[in-house]
């Protein structure tokens, strides 16, 4: 996973993406909490409803070279 911080808010999140379609993102609780699109709604670890603003910034981390395809097993786990 990499780290990828937004670019509206600083919250720094773990990304891996699979594919161009398929991106996942652990939030820790603090950056949940203070993300102004999820409004503090985090809940408990489970899935969490979509960021916009983060989106923005995964996807210009991949158009940047930043982020790319994981090639990596362990991500699959």
């Amino acid at each position: 996973m990499d780290a990828v911080i937004c670019q509206a808010c600083g919250n720094r999140v773990a990304v891996v993406k699979f594919s161009p379609a398929h991106t996942s993102v652990q939030w820790t609780a603090a950056a949940a909490r203070q993300c102004a699109e999820l409004g503090g709604n985090g809940n408990g670890g489970g899935p969490v409803p979509g960021c916009a603003a983060l989106r923005r910034s995964i996807d210009n981390a991949v158009i940047a070279g930043a982020l790319g395809l994981s090639t990596r097993e362990q991500d699959l786990l």
